[in-house]
């Protein structure tokens, strides 16, 4: 219903003193970023976010082989050697994150969710959802209380899951 324009939507700056700024998504606007592109080979694309106020701003580079002076920190990037994998990126889906995103209106929740998950926005895809309370809940809760319940007869879900993560 709300869907976004094509193309990367600047950052609307809101400050909070203090050098805490925060890009505005509501009902009516939220930023976005043109899709990824894996870019060409020896070459690299980089988004940056600062205290001085850069949101995800993007540029350009080229990697140079064997620099011996540099202005800057310098980076080695040995593509030979591999030593993990990245399955992807995301966030935590905590009981605070979940009521703070049920507080929005709904075209403000289409938008938030927009900017993590769709191609517009940062390209989630991957979610942490803690199993039961955590320091992010408001109050303690586990699935089971029931002692030496080893068959697990009494394990439920919580409200808190029920009503604001599934």
């Amino acid at each position: 219903p709300y869907p976004c324009p094509p193309g990367a939507q600047p950052c609307s700056p809101k400050s909070f003193g203090h050098d805490a700024i925060v890009c505005v998504c509501n009902a009516t606007y939220c930023d976005t970023l043109d899709p990824v592109v894996v870019p060409a080979v020896g070459t690299y694309v980089k988004y940056e976010s600062s205290k001085a106020g850069k949101r995800l701003e993007r540029s350009e580079g080229t990697f140079q082989r064997n620099a011996k002076t540099t202005s800057g920190p310098l980076l080695t990037v040995n593509v030979s050697v591999l030593y993990q994998r990245v399955k992807g990126f995301g966030g935590s889906l905590s009981d605070a994150a979940a009521l703070n995103i049920l507080a929005l209106s709904r075209p403000a929740q289409d938008n938030l969710l927009r900017s993590y998950f769709s191609e517009t926005g940062i390209e989630y895809n991957l979610i942490r959802l803690p199993m039961a309370s955590s320091d992010f809940s408001v109050r303690p809760y586990s699935y089971d209380d029931v002692p030496d319940d080893y068959d697990l007869k009494h394990f439920r879900l919580a409200e808190e899951d029920v009503e604001m993560k599934v």
